[in-house]
């Protein structure tokens, strides 16, 4: 007898269970505003990597261009908190219109700044600021849309669809921005993330008003509370955020791809961004064979199993001395951890109300932005005291004891049974 478990109760072929569930797609909103964010997703990829080269252009200084990072990560902990109140009290197609037009302001901004004689440096920073709190405000709406557009067993199938494009995005629009920049400029770049808003307007547009469900709580710090406060003694949804920040704060060396590129794997410039490539590829390949997803029954077990498989494929990365075998390990991890976040998003959507969805997607948003920060400060550190090796091994090793520590904590979270969402009460 097969052995089956994750529980997806589907007998059948393999092949047939393991490619992407596309049924979302028969539902015309969604699929409109699938290509509408996949066209724009792809844009803003490739504006991506304009403002630090433009930093390091205009500066020649690594300093400033790491301070970037910093320059979002208030935006990053403290607007989707905010966002996410909004997202429970106004109509959220409403909301998204109005941030894309606010991002796509910015990108013309950054545009403008581009053009100049002599490009800004300040205005860099402000705008990089500028347009993560506005693309941080939007996000809860954006990411609890999928409960609204589909039907309830199409969700994970949904957020699958989801990771097919920004995955893409994620590894082929870098690398067509820096081309771009190479060959026209970057005043181009720029003017294409731009134009691609149009597509994400248009789709948005088309959406029928998507005002909120029920009893509406007023945006206030006391309605941002009652987000966190629904999360108290829900084993399930605990164990999401738990696992996964044990993975990246543990299992996150990304900070240490340059050096290891460098003095593990004798590469350069062009092997350190084949590393940051990787997982991408990994999770744009996993997103292809994702039909399993929408019939996985014990999704905690799912999202434990693929937090330790991220762990394992990490620590045999820090062995690695040649490329290829290295990058075959991080698309492994990049695979899991899409796995991963597709289960712990369906978990949350399927397991919170309505009114409640767009908070506890900014609370998942702040601790999935913050946590990888976390991350690259711990791997850093812990290489500069000990050995590049070490570091990438025990965040391996530490991720996978932190999910086995977790699941033996909230045996809630491992017994979740997606055929029963809300079966677990707050205690």
């Amino acid at each position: 007898m097969a052995i089956d478990p994750l529980n997806t109760g589907d007998k059948r072929s393999f092949f047939s269970r393991m490619r992407v569930d596309t049924r979302p797609f028969r539902h015309r909103d969604f699929r409109n505003l699938w290509i509408g964010q996949g066209i724009s997703t792809l844009g803003g990829a490739i504006g991506t990597v304009a403002v630090p080269y433009q930093v390091y252009k205009l500066t020649g200084s690594t300093a400033l261009v790491g301070l970037l990072g910093l320059s979002s990560l208030l935006p990053l902990l403290v607007v989707p908190l905010i966002g996410g109140a909004i997202a429970d009290a106004a109509d959220r197609r409403t909301i998204l219109l109005r941030t894309e037009m606010g991002m796509m302001l910015v990108t013309a901004l950054f545009l403008v700044n581009a053009l100049l004689a002599r490009p800004q440096v300040w205005a860099l920073f402000v705008l990089q600021a500028i347009a993560t709190a506005i693309f941080s405000l939007g996000r809860p709406a954006m990411a609890s849309l999928a409960p609204r557009l589909v039907p309830d067993d199409e969700v994970a199938a949904a957020g699958a669809l989801d990771g097919v494009y920004s995955s893409l995005g994620a590894v082929a629009g870098p690398a067509v921005g820096g081309v771009i920049i190479s060959v026209a400029g970057v005043p181009w770049t720029y003017g294409i993330d731009c134009a691609t808003y149009a597509a994400s307007l248009v789709a948005l547009w088309a959406l029928p008003k998507l005002a909120p469900v029920g009893e509406v709580d007023r945006p206030s710090l006391s309605s941002i509370v009652d987000g966190f406060r629904f999360l108290k003694g829900r084993q399930a949804l605990l164990g999401i955020f738990l696992v996964d920040s044990n993975a990246m704060v543990f299992g996150m060396p990304s900070a240490l791809f340059p050096a290891f590129a460098l003095h593990r794997l004798g590469g350069n410039a062009a092997t350190v961004g084949f590393l940051y490539a990787a997982p991408s590829a990994g999770a744009l390949l996993g997103s292809l064979f994702s039909g399993w997803v929408s019939h996985a029954r014990r999704q905690g077990l799912g999202v434990t199993v693929a937090a330790c498989a991220w762990g394992a494929a990490i620590g045999l990365f820090g062995f690695m001395t040649s490329l290829w075998p290295a990058l075959v390990l991080l698309a492994i991890a990049g695979g899991a951890d899409f796995y991963s976040a597709v289960l712990r998003s369906t978990m949350l959507l399927r397991s919170t109300p309505d009114h409640l969805r767009g908070r506890l997607m900014g609370i998942e948003f702040a601790q999935v932005a913050s946590a990888p920060s976390l991350g690259d400060v711990e791997a850093g550190v812990l290489a500069s005291l000990t050995s590049l090796r070490f570091s990438v091994v025990s965040g391996g090793v530490l991720c996978i004891a932190g999910c086995v520590v977790t699941a033996l904590a909230l045996p809630g979270f491992l017994r979740y049974d997606s055929h029963d969402p809300t079966h677990e009460p707050a205690t």
